[in-house]
């Protein structure tokens, strides 16, 4: 029998030798999706027309998910206006201090979130990093919004104390892997908007110098920690800023707006263009990628962008359509970004941005009619 013990021996030798080596090896991470690789997942979908929604009750992404002002009926609410008027998508925005003190509620709305939203046909493209306005987040009760003052307490993530050190990157790692890696494979999440707006500087609320180099910095470990989550979603970075007429060529691209085109499975793009030419240029030049497109912010109504002007457009274009705000509410977007230098004292003639009152109402109902129609054939 001494044969017969050699050879469970030698079995459990290799078992365990084949096991080392299977832990020993790291799942290789996704790429970049080829350009033929984004249109077959592009074609696969229907045209997408939507809002970024942050709901009424709250003045910035904080207070959209923190527990204690949660408000899934509000969410219903404002969703159910969407759906009714044919959107189906939105673009909603997350902050890493949710992931880190309050984990488990978080992850929980989030759950809660998606099955709103899917209960409406709603798909969801979450935006997990943002460079924009106040660069120091806090967890807590947020403040007031200042009267009449467009998004006057929206903050960045992760915000200037984590983006400046960059050998602590590393914190934010939990936060952006547990996040897509939840949601992988999850086809009520249609994308991935890793980082809005990479280095926008906000000199009303003060900045941090040399933001381009951490902002880059800090950008390509969330490419890579959003690779190793193995989505099945595309991943964009929208580009948003610089000189149009040079979208399309990366040589003349700063290096953060080079890296963002070229990794974007799908490339995004903002729109607040005056000028529909403009539109149409950025639109022009960006084919230049070969991949499909997908507008992520537009609507700034006082400037001439409209849903007049710029839906029929993207429609015929083919560039699913996200335009800034749903309900009027805490983050005053009906006001224009120049409300933080001229003061206003009531509501605006001209919108800037959102399409609903707080009880329902459209602000223009030829525009809602616009919306339903385009998004019905």
């Amino acid at each position: 029998m001494k044969w017969y013990y050699i050879l469970i021996l030698s079995c459990l030798l290799f078992s365990n030798c084949e096991s080392s080596k299977n832990e020993d090896i790291e799942e290789k991470p996704r790429t970049v999706w080829t350009a033929e690789e984004a249109w077959d997942w592009y074609n696969d979908q229907t045209w997408k027309v939507g809002a970024n929604f942050n709901p009424a009750y709250s003045v910035n992404q904080l207070e959209f998910w923190m527990d204690e002002t949660w408000d899934a009926e509000a969410i219903k609410r404002e969703l159910q206006w969407a759906s009714d008027i044919g959107m189906n998508v939105m673009r909603v925005y997350l902050h890493n201090l949710l992931w880190q003190h309050e984990k488990e509620e978080f992850i929980n709305h989030l759950d809660e979130y998606l099955s709103i939203a899917d209960s409406y046909d709603v798909k969801t493209i979450f935006v997990l990093l943002d460079d924009v306005w106040h660069p120091n987040p806090f967890y807590g009760k947020q403040l007031d919004p200042i009267p009449h003052v467009h998004n006057s307490r929206w903050v960045q993530a992760p915000g200037a104390a984590v983006l400046i050190n960059v050998e602590h990157h590393d914190v934010l790692y939990p936060y952006i892997n547990g996040v897509i890696s939840r949601y992988a494979n999850d086809d009520r999440v249609v994308m991935w908007d890793l980082y809005n707006e990479p280095d926008n500087v906000s000199p009303q609320t003060g900045e941090l110098a040399g933001k381009a180099y951490y902002s880059l910095e800090l950008l390509k470990k969330v490419v890579r920690w959003a690779h190793s989550a193995q989505p099945s979603q595309p991943i964009t970075i929208g580009i948003w800023r610089g000189d149009i007429n040079h979208w399309g060529n990366l040589d003349s691209l700063p290096s953060i707006d080079s890296f963002m085109v070229t990794h974007s499975d799908i490339v995004s793009f903002h729109a607040y263009d005056g000028s529909l030419e403009d539109v149409k240029e950025k639109i022009n030049q960006l084919k230049n990628y070969g991949k499909p497109m997908i507008c992520t912010e537009y609507l700034a109504r006082g400037r001439g962008n409209t849903f007049q002007s710029l839906l029929p457009l993207f429609r015929d274009e083919n560039i699913w359509a996200i335009n800034w705000g749903l309900v009027s509410g805490k983050t005053q977007t009906i006001y224009p970004w120049e409300s933080w230098n001229i003061k206003y004292t009531s509501e605006p003639d001209i919108w800037h941005h959102d399409i609903f009152r707080k009880d329902g109402t459209p602000y223009d109902q030829e525009e809602v009619d616009l919306i339903r129609n385009i998004t019905s054939n």
